[in-house]
């Protein structure tokens, strides 16, 4: 596996923003989001599906989360804004949520 580093987590209260960066050597060719909450399953949150760069969100975050990348710094990034308590979770950017993760805590 292509070693990945997530980071850019940590403690916000709700109504707050984080940016998330995932650097890796070189990215498969839909670079993700994905969270896992301890009990439940990995799901996706936000990918990027084509090479023009159409993008897919879960649901529950769009309109509040935006992914990007940085193909020059091969990095991929998710801006969360307006978090939510139910936001909270461990997010990486393997779809298998493996890794290293980066936590995401939203609480007041």
């Amino acid at each position: 596996q292509v070693p990945l580093v997530e980071s850019g987590g940590g403690l916000v209260q709700p109504g707050g923003s984080l940016r998330l960066s995932c650097a890796a050597s070189r990215f498969a060719s839909r670079p993700g989001w994905y969270r896992q909450v301890p009990g439940k399953e990995c799901e996706l949150v936000a990918a990027i599906i084509s090479a023009s760069g159409s993008t897919n969100y879960a649901d529950s975050v769009k309109g509040r989360f935006t992914i990007s990348r940085n193909n020059a710094r091969n990095t991929v990034y998710l801006q969360m804004n307006n978090l939510k308590p139910e936001d909270t979770a461990v997010y990486y950017c393997r779809a298998d949520c493996s890794g290293q993760g980066t936590q995401v805590t939203v609480s007041s």
